[in-house]
């Protein structure tokens, strides 16, 4: 399902294990924010359409993070596509990386992924009437990102916080310490609304980022409560 969340700006619900994409129809550059799984890609293409998209019309396609359910369906877009992921994801993606991606045990291809572009933290992406700041926000792996727009005060935030202030588990080349920072980050900018990669979109996008450090903050005292001395 397709949905225009603000003007230009949609959102294409996921089926498990899928995850959530989101389209941008920029004046200079169309970009489509994750791809979700390979079994699910007719069902993406199908929402691509009722926006007006074909595969062909999309400029670049953006990797929150390395995770399966978000790049398992970049096959289909890389030969024609420009594909972009955070230097820290973009090395695990390219290399196959099966302790971090976990694509195999999710049904997904292993190698021959494609990354084009490797981003760095406070990148900019030129669309247009859409001005798309890249934030390096690791905690839930080490490659995550979330895309800001801050005159439209929208963040895009794959799997680094969503509705209600809930986090994402920590996973291999993730850190609590790091998530933390992340989202101490995040909470300084105006964020009107919150465009996560599961569950639903916040209109509350502050209040959940504070929330979710509370979360963060409350995980790592009990872990260390756990520790022997």
């Amino acid at each position: 399902m397709c949905r225009e969340i603000i003007e230009g700006l949609y959102q294409i619900k996921a089926k498990k294990p899928g995850s959530h994409a989101y389209l941008i129809k920029g004046k200079d550059l169309t970009i489509l924010v994750d791809s979700g799984v390979h079994q699910h890609m007719a069902e993406l293409e199908e929402s691509l359409a009722s926006a007006g998209v074909a595969i062909g019309d999309i400029d670049i396609l953006i990797n929150t993070h390395e995770h399966f359910d978000h790049i398992g369906a970049n096959k289909f877009f890389q030969d024609s596509v420009m594909v972009a992921a955070h230097r820290s994801a973009a090395v695990k993606i390219v290399t196959g990386d099966e302790e971090v991606t976990m694509c195999r045990a999710h049904a997904q291809h292993v190698t021959g992924y494609k990354v084009h572009m490797w981003l760095n933290n406070v990148d900019l992406i030129d669309a247009g009437d859409f001005k798309l700041k890249i934030l390096h926000t690791p905690g839930h792996t080490s490659g995550c990102l979330c895309i800001y727009e801050p005159r439209k005060h929208v963040l895009i935030s794959g799997d680094t916080v969503f509705a209600k202030g809930t986090i994402a588990s920590v996973y291999k080349s993730g850190s609590l310490g790091e998530y933390l920072n992340s989202l101490r980050r995040l909470a300084t900018m105006k964020i009107q609304l919150l465009l996560p990669g599961h569950g639903i979109i916040s209109d509350n996008a502050e209040e959940d980022i504070t929330k979710a450090i509370e979360n963060v903050e409350t995980l790592m005292n009990e872990r260390r409560n756990e520790l022997p001395g």
